[in-house]
C-alpha cells in the first residue's frame, strides 16, 4: 500500500515540476542577475520540495512555498557572491564590468538597477512587476506580512526610478522584466 503513495507522490510532484520550472527558474534569475545560476536554484528548490513533499502538497499554497524557497536560495547565492566579491576586491583592482553583446538597453539597465537593489526590495519588486503576484501572493512567496510587501516595493520602485533616472518607472521595469521574463527561456 505503500508504494501506491509513494507512486502518487511521485506523479503528483511531477506534474507540479512540469507545472512550475520554468517560472522558478525565471524567478531565480531575476532575483540573481545570474541566467547561468537560475536553473541550478529552481532545480535545488524542487529538490529540496520533493524532499518535504508531502508537507509542500499538504500547504494551503504550494506555489508560494516553492517560490519561498527559490528566494531564500537566491538570497543566499547573493550574499555568497556579495562576500566572494569583497574578498576578491582585497587581491584585485576593481576593473568595470562589461556585456559582450548586450541585450536591449533597457534591460540592461534595469537588470543592472536590479543588481544595486538590497534583496528584500529587489524580490518584491520582481515577484510584483514581473511575475504579476498579488501583494498577499508575493508575502506568502517570501514570509512576509503585506505591509511589509507594499512598502518594500513601493521603496524598491523609487530606488529604481531614481537608479534609471526615469518617469513612470514602474511600468518601465515591469515590461522590461517580462521581456527579461520571455528572453530567459530563449538564451539557455
Amino acid at each position: 500500500m505503500g508504494t501506491v503513495v509513494d507512486d502518487a507522490a511521485s506523479v503528483e510532484f511531477h506534474a507540479f515540476f512540469e507545472a512550475h520550472y520554468a517560472e522558478l527558474s525565471r524567478l531565480a534569475r531575476l532575483l540573481t542577475g545570474e541566467p547561468d545560476a537560475a536553473d541550478d536554484l529552481a532545480a535545488d528548490a524542487l529538490l529540496a520540495l520533493w524532499h518535504r513533499w508531502d508537507r509542500v502538497r499538504a500547504a494551503d499554497h504550494p506555489v508560494a512555498y516553492a517560490r519561498g524557497v527559490v528566494a531564500n536560495l537566491a538570497r543566499t547565492r547573493v550574499r555568497s557572491a556579495v562576500r566572494e566579491r569583497r574578498r576578491i576586491s582585497l587581491f584585485w583592482s576593481q576593473r568595470e564590468e562589461r556585456t559582450e553583446n548586450p541585450d536591449v538597453a533597457g534591460v540592461v539597465d534595469v537588470q543592472s538597477a536590479l543588481r544595486r537593489l538590497p534583496f528584500r526590495k529587489r524580490a518584491c519588486v520582481v515577484l510584483r512587476h514581473a511575475f504579476d503576484l498579488s501583494e498577499k501572493d508575493t508575502a506568502l512567496a517570501l514570509g512576509i506580512s503585506v505591509g511589509t510587501v507594499k512598502s518594500q516595493t513601493s521603496k524598491g520602485v523609487a530606488e529604481l526610478q531614481k537608479l534609471l533616472g526615469a518617469q513612470g518607472a514602474p511600468h518601465r521595469v515591469h515590461a522590461v522584466m517580462a521581456r527579461t521574463s520571455e528572453a530567459g527561456g530563449r538564451d539557455r
